[in-house]
């Protein structure tokens, strides 16, 4: 029996063991089977059998010392619903039904690592998410999650003092984290009570207007907390700022006159805005990195068409944007990187997957099609396009690629920034300048285009030299390409987030542009999440 013990636990294992049965066999035989049934319960984790290794088999949970972790680990995971996380995968209840049922040394040692397994996938759901986006979009969403080391996080949360508010602490500790889980109280306390009141009927209407259809607008502003209640029953100078303030709250032209699209999103209900609020909640816990999203980044929301500058929190230079389009061929990415240079003056070889899609058909059925750019060989050479017979390729084996020189006519304007990546995305300048001035812009084939490109680059190099305009501008003026180096490169987000706080604490709400939030939204109800009327 010993020669089993010391080969399953080691030596030192085995002579306390030894002492323990010449002092009290009984209670030898109970520590055996407790540590034999905890060493095949952990055998399956490799984290979680290292960790019990290490600790000698000692109890994390069932221990008599271990009743504030168990009491911190249970309050927990009894609050994880109000992080939007699926509170069945922990099951709080069960784990504490099994405490208070336990008999015998083999029950309590497959009990202990349990609660170590419920404790490890409360910890990464958390911290990086409850969901893997790289299995449910692998197409659009090529994000790396910050998964952290299980075996880490044990051992941190068994020598934490407090484990209550070492627990409190996985959560992402942003601001706005803590901004959309008030949100979603307030919402759950909405649709209990019933909703924000009757839809407005119509589809337009404006200042001075009377009647049913402005005493429901009226309502359901007030509802919101846009207006303060009254019983005015026109649309007056009160009503037409509050629903400015609704359209800024919501991406619309702040005008004040209450058309097709702004009575759409006022007439959403509140169930939708909730859904978004959960779909948040876990991009949030996505982009919960170890080391911060970076005291400089920049943060580009795609339903939003805005691109951000961020220093030490705070949102220092925005301009807005074009992404791509809605044809699952042409969305932009979600993913982060590293900005690490602009290149001033670009040409533009247009991508393999673009080329394959949209021009190679073209020069087949006219080869002088898109004339502005120049066919280059392999060698870097430029073919004359009456020496190919473009008829004779396929997407496949086209031997050759299409470039723009430099100029003020390319598609990629002045100026691009780069963070080279896998799938040719980066920002830049356009000659198409008119799409700026529509609401809605995702009019790109995968990149994101600025309106001011140039006061972008402005802000990104005023931290490697005094005055960046005249020595930026120079070199767009020389006319030559020109590669600019960022001395510090610069973290850059591309995130995709149609609910978030704005900056003044405002809740913010954005269209669904390609349909990502009701993927992931069905997701977290598959997973276990609760919600009004579906099983929570």
């Amino acid at each position: 029996m010993i020669r089993s013990v010391r080969d399953g636990l080691g030596q030192a294992a085995a002579l306390v063991l030894v002492l323990t049965l010449a002092a009290d066999p009984a209670r030898a035989v109970e520590i055996t089977v407790f540590r034999q049934a905890v060493a095949e319960a952990a055998a399956a984790e490799d984290a979680v059998a290292a960790f019990y290794r290490a600790r000698d088999y000692a109890p994390l949970w069932t221990g008599e010392d271990a009743a504030q972790r168990r009491s911190a680990l249970l309050h927990a995971l009894a609050q994880a619903p109000a992080h939007g996380l699926p509170a069945k995968r922990y099951d709080p209840h069960s784990i504490a039904a099994a405490f208070r049922a336990a008999r015998g040394e083999r029950e309590v040692g497959q009990l202990e690592v349990a609660t170590t397994l419920a404790f490890l996938a409360y910890a990464r759901d958390i911290q990086s998410g409850a969901l893997d986006p790289g299995r449910i979009l692998p197409a659009e969403i090529k994000r790396e999650l910050p998964r952290r080391d299980p075996a880490a996080t044990l051992a941190a949360f068994a020598a934490a003092p407090d484990p209550a508010a070492f627990l409190r602490n996985l959560a992402p500790r942003s601001a706005a984290y803590a901004m959309l889980m008030r949100e979603k109280a307030r919402l759950e306390r909405v649709i209990a009570a019933g909703g924000w009141g009757p839809r407005v009927p119509g589809e337009r209407l404006e200042p001075g207007a009377t009647g049913a259809a402005v005493v429901a607008l009226r309502d359901r502003l007030t509802a919101m907390g846009f207006l303060a209640p009254s019983v005015v029953a026109r649309y007056d100078a009160a009503m037409v700022a509050a629903v400015r303030a609704f359209q800024a709250a919501h991406g619309l032209p702040a005008d004040g006159v209450a058309g097709a699209a702004t009575l759409a999103e006022v007439n959403r209900p509140a169930e939708e805005r909730l859904q978004a609020v959960l779909v948040a909640l876990e991009r949030e816990r996505w982009m919960n990195l170890e080391g911060g999203l970076g005291q400089r980044h920049i943060w580009v929301n795609l339903p939003d068409f805005v691109a951000r500058i961020v220093d030490d929190g705070k949102v220092s230079f925005e301009t807005r944007a074009v992404v791509g389009e809605r044809r699952p061929e042409k969305r932009t990415y979600e993913f982060s990187d590293e900005m690490e240079y602009m290149e001033v003056n670009p040409d533009w070889t247009v991508p393999r997957s673009i080329l394959a899609r949209d021009y190679l058909p073209r020069l087949q059925a006219n080869p002088n099609a898109a004339s502005y750019l120049k066919l280059i060989d392999a060698r870097g050479r430029e073919v004359p396009r009456s020496a190919v017979n473009f008829a004779a390729y396929s997407a496949r084996n086209f031997p050759f690629s299409l470039r723009q020189p430099p100029g003020p006519s390319n598609s990629l304007g002045r100026v691009k920034f780069m963070f080279p990546n896998a799938h040719s995305i980066y920002l830049h300048d356009t000659p198409a300048k008119e799409l700026f001035q529509r609401e809605v812009r995702d009019y790109s084939s995968g990149c994101i285009r600025l309106a001011d490109p140039f006061d972008f680059a402005y802000r990104l190099l005023e931290r490697q030299m005094e005055d960046p305009r005249p020595y930026f501008d120079a070199l767009v003026a020389s006319g030559q390409q020109t590669r600019v180096r960022l001395e510090a490169h610069v973290p850059v987000h591309l995130v995709y987030f149609t609910a978030y706080p704005g900056a003044t604490g405002t809740m913010q709400y954005r269209r669904d542009i390609y349909g990502r939030d009701a993927v992931l939204f069905r997701a977290l109800l598959e997973a276990g999440v609760a919600f009004p009327g579906a099983g929570g």
